[in-house]
Parts: C-alpha cells; structure tokens; sequence
C-alpha cells in the first residue's frame, strides 16, 4: 500500500474519532441539521475505517508471526500464520482501495433520459420506442417513476424523440453508461424481401441538479415561449397555452416540456432539464481535456459513439466498449438491464482502482 493511500486511511480514522466526539456534543445534538449531517458523514466513513483498523490488526499479527519464524519450536505454526495474514491482508486491501475509489456525486441523483432516433428512418423511431420501454421496465423494477416530459412520436410507431425525468434514488448510478449510440440489426415489419436492416438511436443520460448552486444562468441569456400542448392533458390541450420552451441563446440550447397543464410547472421543469444539459455540457468538455489520452470511454457520455449493437436475428447483444457479447437479447430488451449494467459498473471500478493505485 503507497504512503498515499496509507495518509488518506489514517486521516479518515482521525476524522471519525472526530465525529463520534462531535455527535455526543449537547449543542450538536439540539441541531437537528448538523446533527444529520455528521451522522450521514460518520456513516460513510465507517466501513473505510472499520477496514482499516482490521488491516492494522491484521499487519501486527503478521509482524509478530515473522518475529517468531527463527523460533524452531514455533516456526511451523508461525510459517502456517504468516500464509493466513497475508492472504487477510490482501483482500483488506483490495477493499479498503474500492472504499477510497472517488464516489461520483451525481450517482444517487434523479435522471434525465433523452431517446431520440437516429440513422433509419421509421425503424430507427420503432427501435427508439423499444429503448424507451425497456428502461422503462427496467424503473419500474427498480421502483423508480418515470414522468414524461416531451414527445415527438414517429410516423408508423415509436418515437423521433422522447425525454422523461426518472426518479429514484440510485437512478445516475445505474443509467449512467447508457449514454452513446445504441444500434439495431433486424428485419423491419415492413420489409418485404426479409432483409436485415440497421438502424440506429442516440441516448442521454443527464442528472437532475440543483441549479441554484450549480449552474448560474442570467435570466438576460434565456428566451421564454409558450404554446399550445400537444400532448394527452384533457379539455386543456390546445386552448391554453401551457407549454414551455426556453432556449439558452449563448449556447442554442433549447428545451421544452408540456407535460404539466400548469405553465408554471412547466417552466419549473424545463429550467430543471435546460440546467442538466448545461452542465452536463461544460462537464463533458472537461472530461474531454482530462481524458484525451484514455482509450475506455465507459460511461463517457459521448453521444457521437457506439456503444452497443442489438441483433435481433441472432438473439445477441453487444456492448462494444467493454467486448461484451451475450445472447439474452429478449431478457433484456423486456427490463434485464443489470446483466449489462453490473458488467459495466464492475469495468468503471477496475479502471479506477488502477487510477488509485497509480498515485
């Protein structure tokens, strides 16, 4: 382990001893607020330091049982413990660097999720509604609510594009690495002579965030319609006007939402989401800068790239960034995500515990 790594163990020792002091402080205790907050600190530091403390044990024991190797009456049972810390010793580290692996603080966050299709015409806005749906399943197992924002319905089914809000702790997390260009190998319904076409849909995958200390807009930069809804909302679609869309005029960004029958909430939505993209943009050229030299791109966020192929005649399903192929493509078209999420998550972990341990 690298003094580095060995320093950051040490200080988070040093600060849960702090907490625990400053949890048992009476003035602490009438704070409901910052009472909360220590306790949501010390419980996140807790398993760190937990770990650690075994790593100690275990590295004492050690070096006791290598002190008594040159004993020949206790050399056998001391060569015997040695083997046993060890191999303690190792998997104490490996957990204690996934501990310290830099949590993405979006992950417990809500997301939005943007489907719009690409290249194929109407079979890319057929394959589009079939993404939509399976990360709708996917929510609804998870427990999480999908709200609809804004839709553009295809000519012959799907959609051209559609934007929900999914709500649910933990939705960032796992929604993450879906960002990209999702492509479909398959016989469309109105093909024919049976041949296989390809098509494809691009993704987003933004976390909701709190704009008042994220993202600073200047009301000056934003222009402000309203129109007529579209969409299902009873006797008032179409005879007010509910709808809202903004677009950011320094960067062209523009958003809209016409879910709401109230033009308030609407307009609450849509600075929600102009947020997102907003930032998601000025994080993504950082990403860029930082990454230039980096050849895996799990969960990038580049939408330009192809992330995974759907092959409908061979039941196959492929993730190109990580080469993983598996032939379950019904299982999880219908809401199976995890096989591919977990693979995923499992990938952007090893990565960074490599990052670790090359500081």
């Amino acid at each position: 382990m690298t003094p580095e790594i060995t320093q950051k163990l040490a200080h988070a020792e040093d600060r849960y001893e702090e907490l625990g002091l400053l949890m048992s402080d009476p003035e602490v205790m009438a704070d409901q607020n910052q009472f909360k907050n220590y306790s949501i600190e010390y419980a996140q530091i807790e398993p760190l330091v937990q770990n650690y403390r075994s790593f100690k044990q275990a590295s004492a024991e050690l070096a006791e049982a290598q002190e008594l190797l040159g004993d020949p009456e206790m050399a056998d049972l001391a060569l015997e413990t040695v083997a046993e810390c060890e191999a303690t010793l190792g998997q104490l580290e490996l957990a204690l660097k996934k501990l310290l692996i830099p949590k993405d603080p979006n992950d417990n966050n809500n997301i939005y999720l943007e489907v719009r299709a690409g290249t194929g015409g109407d079979e890319a806005a057929i394959f589009a509604g079939d993404l939509f749906r399976m990360y709708s399943r996917y929510a609804e197992k998870k427990g999480w609510r999908v709200t609809v924002m804004s839709v553009n319905e295809g000519e012959h089914g799907g959609y051209k594009e559609i934007i929900a809000l999914v709500a649910g702790t933990g939705a960032y997390s796992r929604f993450k690495f879906e960002s990209g260009t999702h492509r479909v190998q398959r016989v469309p319904e109105t093909e024919s002579q049976g041949r296989v076409h390809t098509s494809a849909c691009t993704v987003a995958v933004l976390p909701e965030v709190d704009q008042v200390h994220q993202v600073d807009l200047n009301p000056a930069d934003l222009r402000i319609d309203t129109f007529r809804s579209s969409g299902a909302g009873g006797q008032h679609v179409n005879t007010t006007d509910s709808a809202v869309r903004i677009t950011h005029l320094p960067t062209n960004t523009v958003v809209e939402c016409q879910d709401e029958r109230s033009q308030h909430k609407n307009k609450a939505k849509a600075m929600s989401l102009l947020t997102a993209r907003i930032l998601d943009a000025q994080q993504a050229q950082v990403k860029a800068e930082q990454s230039a030299a980096r050849k895996l791109q799990v969960g990038s966020g580049d939408r330009s790239q192809r992330i995974r192929t759907y092959n409908y005649p061979q039941g196959r399903i492929s993730d190109h960034r990580i080469n993983l192929t598996m032939y379950k493509l019904n299982e999880i078209i219908d809401g199976e995500l995890d096989w591919l999420i977990d693979p995923l998550t499992a990938e952007s972990q090893a990565e960074l515990l490599t990052q670790l341990n090359q500081t």
